[in-house]
């Protein structure tokens, strides 16, 4: 048991408010992403940061999956002890101690990981040169996101000292996270086009050092059409596609890829009712509103931020049916950002057959929970 929910159980009788994802799109979505990366001869490597969880990444995997991504170590070590076997830090570790932990972690499994300073590549270099093991290096640049990476003329002064200091150069990481959410889909591609030209010169400064860059990865469920048809990214990491959550559903579809169905629900019901609205018992313990509030599901209501344990639901502005919910009726909400609402729950509760009719097939312990280090 897990989830407030039992195997076999109806959908009606899951309790609330309980995270709960429809099998049946979820793997619709894992199956579009896989045939579309595979009709452009490129490879899939997953952010398993918007899962977190075991049984999701071996779908994945299962489905063509290169490997998975993940931003912590201690995701890494996670999901690494629950049986993925090839997972790509795509982002710097330069604490010597969790760099201690990085390199045995590489005796169990294939690891990569991501460098954009000196310190943090002799570093790395000592910690694995106290193991013996090996892994794949990527160098991050910085093609927009302003966060993250060095300029492009940077890269090839370090992949130079990657391989100086006895490591394989995996290639660049290039993810631009500021174009995910640009709503316009011309917008998007002329962000991402962009990122390509910086992704040259990133690569011409390799070259010149007498390296070759054996791959680009990066991309986003907002972006990958565009660096799947750019000629220089070889992998991409979405992540977001497996639940499709409020906020990327909210961006200008790309007619060039794949459309993907909503996956993830927050189940609730109605605890209290008023004149002119409604309360029900999902608040932000059980949904994360850093990208906006929930949308209601199939309903012509709005969600209102309600606190910690409450949300408010109102009749919206125009539509059809205009009322408002009875006690105790369920509600199913889609969540604004799918990554950190996932961080609010120890459980998924998987249902085969739909939100009206479904039963509880799985109920998956999601193991990178709370994993920031």
């Amino acid at each position: 048991m897990g989830g407030g929910a039992t195997l076999g159980q109806s959908v009606d009788e899951i309790d609330t408010p309980a995270l709960v994802i429809d099998l049946d799109a979820m793997e619709r979505n894992i199956a579009s992403m896989a045939k579309f990366v595979h009709s452009r001869g490129v490879a899939l490597r997953p952010h398993a940061k918007s899962h977190k969880c075991s049984a999701i990444a071996q779908r994945q995997l299962h489905a063509g999956a290169a490997g998975v991504c993940v931003q912590k170590l201690s995701e890494a070590e996670a999901l690494a002890a629950t049986g993925v076997r090839d997972i790509y830090i795509s982002n710097e570790v330069v604490d010597s101690r969790k760099l201690a932990r990085f390199a045995a972690l590489a005796g169990q499994v294939k690891l990569a990981i991501a460098v954009d300073c000196l310190l943090g590549i002799e570093r790395l270099a000592a910690a694995l040169q106290l193991t013996g093991h090996a892994v794949d290096v990527f160098v991050e640049i910085d093609v927009g996101q302003g966060r993250c990476g060095v300029p492009p003329a940077a890269a090839g002064a370090l992949a130079h000292q990657v391989v100086a200091h006895g490591m394989r150069f995996a290639g660049l990481q290039a993810y631009h996270g500021k174009a995910q959410h640009l709503r316009n889909c011309n917008e998007r591609e002329a962000a991402i086009r962009h990122s390509v030209g910086l992704v040259r010169a990133a690569q011409a400064s390799i070259t010149a050092t007498g390296l070759r860059c054996p791959l680009v990865t990066g991309g986003g469920t907002g972006s990958f059409v565009f660096e799947a048809a750019s000629g220089v990214y070889g992998e991409l990491q979405p992540g977001s596609y497996v639940f499709m959550d409020r906020d990327y559903s909210a961006n200008e579809f790309a007619n060039r890829g794949p459309r993907f169905e909503h996956a993830l629900f927050v189940k609730s019901q109605v605890m209290s009712r008023g004149a002119a609205h409604a309360v029900i018992d999902a608040g932000h313990k059980s949904h994360a509103i850093d990208s906006g509030m929930p949308m209601v599901w199939q309903r012509d209501l709005d969600y209102f931020n309600g606190g910690d344990e409450h949300g408010i639901l109102r009749v919206a502005a125009a539509g059809a049916p205009r009322t408002l919910p009875s006690l105790g009726e369920t509600v199913w909400l889609v969540p604004g950002h799918c990554d950190p609402t996932v961080n609010l729950h120890d459980h998924y509760v998987a249902v085969r057959g739909g939100l009206e009719d479904g039963r509880v097939e799985s109920i998956w312990a999601i193991q990178a929970r709370g994993c920031s280090s």
